[in-house]
């Protein structure tokens, strides 16, 4: 049986994509589409209070925001960013090119392409995202995109030196300090002093997320990022402390974050709520994560192993952290979920910051249809052929002739009858 002890806002009755964010994101695209470099830097004055000489840092800012770096923050970046662009290696050493002769004289084969240019949003705000350098710009190097360029927005005024650090030990062609749609809308759009990209990736706010949906078409993206959401998987091996303190890790993201227990075990189910507001009431980054909670927190208890398995697939959350006795039972049985964090001994921290798989995954059950952002992201796979024999393209243009005839494609028919009587002859 399944009962749901905590209720939260499902998205279905949230409004935060709401139609005045849809109608702003709108106007700004279509005033920075119109006016370029004039209206970017308009809306960063307005928004961001910022705006200096340009926007982009030169090779010797650069070298200066890194050198202020402390050693042990650097230190940091490099070893998070060893471990991501090893695995990421890894994926793209697995995606191979074939090329087979399927039928004598016929050759099939599909390349896979790296896009030729990406534009990497890298959040700031609040949380400075460092680690969003590292998930997009390194991975889309590692695939083997040419150019990358990556905005990531001032903070009350300030250079983020850390994130500058990150973008460049990942590899960024370019550096800009520009937040916001504005951001997005540059790299997608291009202006009279910057050259357009082909894809954009990396997360952001709702306006940030709503500028990526209403571009795509004119670019490709990553995915359509919301919230960031977490579902907990416990049963009696684990605590209500272990559960609380990850639910709350990833609460913290925002007010609107979904953070949903999901359990086999009364005890925590009892414990949960006294737990939680035990640690909100010491968490520097309580005013957040209570909101969240509060708002959009679930706990549903049910009976065996095999209802959380299919509930878990109901919520298709985008991080699914198992603490139960045999964690790989849902490895082996789970279907929908961004990324899996298998016992208590990983959390999803791990997975955001610094283990090496990528934190940019899907949210809003998206996960029912996708994964998240890896090096295959970056990457066409592009099929072509190859006719070598007369006979082969003869026996092909018979089949293909007679395909075309019952579909009425006369022009597609006479491309093969033509083959037809070019090489029978022969």
């Amino acid at each position: 049986m399944i009962r749901q002890i905590k209720k939260g806002i499902t998205y279905s009755e949230s409004k935060a994509a709401d139609a005045q964010v849809r109608a702003t994101v709108e106007s700004m695209l279509e005033n920075i589409g119109a006016q370029g470099d004039a209206a970017i830097r308009a809306y960063s004055e307005k928004l961001d209070h910022w705006s200096p000489k340009s926007f982009k840092l030169s090779a010797v800012e650069i070298a200066e925001i890194v050198a202020g770096v402390p050693q042990q923050v650097m230190d940091d970046i490099r070893f998070a960013q060893t471990q991501i662009r090893n695995f990421a290696q890894i994926q793209r050493n697995a995606i191979q090119d074939v090329e087979v002769e399927t039928l004598p004289g016929v050759i099939l084969g599909h390349k896979n392409i790296p896009v030729n240019s990406v534009g990497c949003y890298i959040p700031g705000g609040r949380y400075p995202m460092v680690a969003s350098a590292h998930m997009s710009v390194l991975t889309a190097k590692v695939a083997g995109v040419k150019r990358v360029i990556a905005c990531t927005p001032p903070i009350n005024g300030a250079i983020p030196a850390a994130t500058v650090a990150a973008m460049f030990l990942a590899g960024a062609d370019e550096i800009y300090l520009l937040g916001g749609v504005q951001a997005v809308a540059m790299m997608a759009l291009g202006t009279e002093t910057v050259q357009g990209v082909d894809m954009l990736v990396g997360p952001g706010n709702a306006y940030v997320a709503e500028a990526k949906r209403q571009l795509y078409g004119k670019v490709g993206i990553d995915l359509f990022a919301g919230p960031t959401e977490t579902l907990i998987i416990a049963d009696d091996t684990t605590d209500a402390e272990t559960s609380a303190t990850d639910l709350l890790g990833q609460a913290e993201h925002g007010p609107t974050s979904p953070a949903i227990l999901l359990t086999t075990s009364r005890k925590i189910v009892a414990e949960i709520d006294a737990e939680i507001e035990r640690q909100l009431a010491i968490l520097p980054t309580a005013d957040v994560a209570s909101v969240a909670w509060r708002d959009y927190g679930q706990v549903i208890l049910v009976d065996t192993v095999d209802e959380m398995v299919s509930e878990a697939d109901r919520i298709a959350s985008e991080h699914v952290q198992v603490m139960t006795e045999n964690p790989r039972y849902f490895w082996e049985k789970m279907t929908n979920y961004g990324a899996l964090f298998l016992g208590d001994k990983t959390n999803v921290a791990y997975g955001d910051k610094v283990i090496g798989t990528n934190h940019t995954l899907p949210t809003k059950e998206a996960a029912r249809y996708t994964g998240g952002l890896w090096v295959g992201k970056f990457l066409k796979t592009c099929t072509y052929q190859e006719v070598r024999t007369p006979e082969a393209s003869k026996l092909i243009g018979e089949y293909c002739s007679r395909l075309c005839a019952i579909e009425n494609f006369a022009a597609h028919q006479a491309q093969a009858d033509l083959r037809v009587r070019k090489y029978s002859a022969i």
